[in-house]
């Protein structure tokens, strides 16, 4: 792919302020993850409480993503985009002023930073529409790589609670949410052609589609692995290896990197050598690394009430930071092969199916913490919520076996680019 003609083929103001917006709303609608330590530290909540309340944002951004996407195709993208993030801050507003009293209270603020999860709705189907199909994988890479921005939640919101209180956290948050808000209202364009707005009946129409629930199935798995871990694992370090808050939220922010930096990877190489084989290695690649952290011990307990520093974690944590980074990585990239296989089937959908699989995705995401939670408080360990969603992704790979013939002698020949 030569930059120049990729520069030209688009709109890349509308790309960039797409993947602007994407990254602060994940920001936002993954707030909670590493943040809930301190959140809670006083409302003794049992451990699947805490796992719940982590999750609330996802699913709650998860079954907002198809309302999002018929208000976006009813009003335009930019027009909704806008709406939804004024909505976000203004949430983010009053928390940080006035807090998070109760556990009511914290799941109310979730299902506001909901909204912020189902900006993906919004952020791909702008960036998609202003690209011909050969581009599509690297494009929608670029556009969902936005979700880097829970690296930086993980990386800095822990040290910024620890030195300033957790409400300090959602005030630093606002700035950048305003600017970006600003960058997006002035570049960002909608693609030119008549917007026609689908009714719940045309969502009904594709759901009866067998390609598209098989869609809807990776992503579960792909992304919902991904915004599950990134929204557990700041709990699950501190629980299972009795790590600090600060020290849990560096080794998420690592983990997730992978993910998100290595998205528009999985799109590139998927436009290169096919979805349909980048995203069966990669589905094995998980089924591995999944069976492996289900069989991890638990660490030794922390020397101090804070937990172990980040110089100080057993080697056993550090082997668990290894198999989480390969997992999310594969995970990530598996994002952007399901993306680059999409447009190809789904031209003229995009927008029904961007918001369908987003649910589907959010909905992964809630049900991996939900099943981390429960697991703990009915076996006392996490390894069978992770050999649960090992096989959901073994049940993927096979899912891809039983359709790649078909996929590929159908609309994969007519698309002209590699499926």
């Amino acid at each position: 792919m030569k930059f120049a003609e990729f520069k030209k083929a688009g709109h890349w103001p509308t790309l960039l302020a797409a993947f602007l917006y994407f990254d602060i709303s994940f920001m936002a609608w993954v707030a909670l993850g590493p943040l809930i330590v301190y959140i809670v530290r006083d409302m003794n909540l049992a451990i699947d409480e805490k796992f719940t309340l982590v999750a609330i944002p996802v699913l709650a951004g998860a079954l907002l993503r198809v309302p999002m996407g018929l208000l976006a195709d009813l009003f335009g993208a930019k027009r909704t985009g806008i709406v939804a993030q004024l909505v976000v801050i203004a949430a983010t507003a009053w928390v940080c002023y006035f807090g998070l009293p109760s556990k009511l209270s914290v799941e109310i603020f979730g299902l506001a930073l909901g909204i912020g999860g189902a900006s993906f709705a919004v952020a791909l189907p702008q960036a998609s529409r202003w690209y011909p199909p050969q581009y599509q994988g690297v494009v929608m890479g670029i556009a969902g790589a936005g979700n880097m921005g829970v690296v930086l939640d993980t990386m800095f919101a822990p040290s910024i609670a620890e030195h300033w209180g957790w409400q300090a956290v959602f005030g630093v948050l606002l700035v950048p949410m305003v600017l970006i808000l600003a960058y997006y209202a002035y570049a960002a364009k909608d693609a030119p052609g008549e917007r026609k707005p689908i009714s719940l009946k045309a969502y009904g129409t594709l759901l009866r589609d067998p390609d598209s629930r098989w869609f809807m199935f990776f992503y579960f798995i792909t992304f919902g692995g991904f915004v599950g871990l990134a929204n557990a694992l700041p709990l699950y370090f501190s629980v299972q290896y009795h790590v600090s808050g600060v020290a849990a939220g560096l080794l998420v922010s690592l983990i997730v990197a992978f993910g998100s930096g290595f998205r528009p990877v999985g799109g590139l190489i998927a436009d290169r050598i096919g979805g349909i084989r980048s995203l069966s290695m990669l589905f094995g690649v998980v089924v591995a690394a999944y069976l492996a952290i289900a069989f991890m011990p638990e660490g030794p307990a922390a020397s101090t009430p804070a937990g172990w520093a980040l110089t100080e974690m057993p080697r056993i944590a550090w082997m668990s930071v290894l198999l989480f980074s390969i997992g999310v990585l594969a995970l990530g990239m598996g994002n952007g092969a399901v993306f680059q296989l999409i447009p190809l089937r789904f031209r003229q959908e995009i927008g029904l199916m961007t918001g369908m699989v987003g649910c589907a995705g959010g909905i992964g995401g809630f049900f991996l913490a939900k099943a981390l939670g429960i697991a703990k408080g009915m076996t006392g360990g996490f390894g069978a919520g992770f050999l649960f969603f090992g096989l959901l992704a073994l049940l993927g790979f096979l899912g891809l076996a039983m359709v790649k013939v078909r996929w590929r002698t159908t609309w994969g020949a007519a698309s002209g680019a590699r499926v």
